[in-house]
This record gives structure tokens, sequence and C-alpha cells, in this order.
């Protein structure tokens, strides 16, 4: 999974594609690097972001969403946590739904289980604006788990099927380092409990806590973050250079071959 962010202030990317042209640019190098999914967000998640009108997310992602369904038939996600901006999206071409808010937002179930689009169900501890003032688990593992399991009884009450659910752990949104690690090891309980894993380990703070380097400077990291997770079960890695971790998941599925 590719990540677009069209956003200004995103940690890592924001500003460097928050025009239409620049965007679809930047998605047609990821797709032409190997991408298999194009995930567009308008509004950034990063601990302390603020917050984005419908109006301004829609403007940000919608023309996009339109341009990339003309030119691609990779599945396009859209990264809101908005129902109404969760049903223009699928209605513009996305087919998926990636929502850090595990759908939590009043008819934000509803507004799927309406829609013809799988869904990304991810775990957050707090808001954005909280999230990482203090975040304390008993065991995160089985914590963070039992919440998405329920947050998916939820949904398949809705009439959202089994089969278009993905399962996000929800790495550094309410975790610590020592929480992350503990998820990324706990991976495999993850991927056991029948809902295809996605995960978002790109450039992270948790790369900077244990190497000391910066956001443009953790490509090793990341790739390296992402095989530990395809090797634990992860079904999709949500990542900024594609090319380069493309080539460690096809190592991955050499090993996982033989």
């Amino acid at each position: 999974m590719g990540i677009l962010n069209v956003t200004p202030d995103s940690f890592s990317d924001g500003g460097r594609h928050d025009s239409v042209d620049r965007a679809v640019a930047h998605a047609e190098r990821m797709l032409a690097d190997g991408a298999d999914i194009i995930d567009v967000g308008g509004e950034s998640t990063r601990p302390g972001a603020a917050v984005v009108s419908f109006d301004e997310e829609a403007r940000r992602t919608l023309p996009v969403i339109q341009r990339l369904r003309d030119i691609t038939d990779v599945p396009i996600s859209i990264d809101t946590s908005k129902p109404q901006l969760m049903r223009e999206a699928v209605f513009a071409g996305a087919t998926l739904v990636n929502d850090v808010n595990a759908l939590r937002a009043e008819g934000a179930v509803n507004a799927v289980a309406d829609l013809d689009a799988d869904v990304c169900l991810m775990h957050r501890q707090g808001s954005a604006a909280t999230m990482q003032d203090n975040p304390s688990y008993t065991d995160v593992v089985a914590e963070v788990l039992a919440t998405l399991h329920a947050r998916a009884d939820v949904c398949r009450a809705a009439g959202i099927e089994r089969g278009r659910l993905l399962l996000d752990p929800g790495f550094g949104f309410g975790k610590t380092t020592t929480h992350n690690l503990q998820l990324l090891s706990g991976l495999g309980q993850f991927a056991a409990a029948g809902y295809p894993v996605l995960v978002g380990l790109s450039r992270k703070s948790l790369l900077g806590d244990i190497t000391g380097r910066s956001v443009d400077k953790r490509l090793a990291g990341s790739v390296s973050l992402a095989t530990v997770a395809a090797i634990g079960g992860a079904r999709v890695v949500r990542v900024h250079d594609v090319a380069e971790t493309l080539d460690a998941m096809k190592i991955v599925a050499a090993l996982q071959s033989v």
C-alpha cells in the first residue's frame, strides 16, 4: 500500500503532494514501483494534528481519487474517519476505507455497510490530540486485539461481511516504543485471529527512538520493520518507499514458498 498524503502537515511528506497534479504524479511513480494499493489521505493523523473540515478534506482527496480511477485499476483507499467522505470517495472510485478511528464516528458503520468497499479498522488509544500523552496498557497485544475484534463484531452485526474487514494494530497511535515492539513481536496473534492484518510502520517515530535517525533517513529501518511484519503475518504493509519495500516483500514471499 503506497501512501499518498495530500496534506500540508503530515509528519513525513506534508506539503509535497498538495496539488492534484503533484499527487497523481507521485501515485504514478508508486504504481510504476509496484504498489498494489494507493492510500489517499487528506487529513494528517500525526499526534497533535489539526482537525480538518469535511469540505477541505474532500477538496484535497476527491479530485485525486477521480483522476487515479481514470488511469489505473489498482485499488484506491481513502484514509478518513468522516462517514460522508467515505461515501463520496467510494462513489469517486475508492474501494477501501482506511479508518484510524475504526468506524467510531456517528454513521460510519452504516456508511460502510451501505457501500461496495472493504474497510480497515485501526486501533487508537485516545484522540489525535491526546493519544501520546501517557499511553498505558496491562497487556498491549491482548487489549488491542480484543478492541479490534469488538469493532469487527459491531461491523458484522451491521451487515459488513467478514471478508470485507482488515485489522490494523495502530503502531504509533497511543503506544510507546515498548508497546509498538510488543505488538510487532505479537503480530502472529493478530494474523491467527482470522482477519487480514494491515500495518503502518513506515518512517515512524519508533524508528527514531531505536536508530536515532531523522524522518528522512529511516528507509533502511522502515524496510526492516516491514519485513519483520510480513514474516509475522501482515498481509498489507502501508509504506512511503514502495520499490525498496517490494524487494523485501519478494524475499519474504520466496522464503515462505520454500
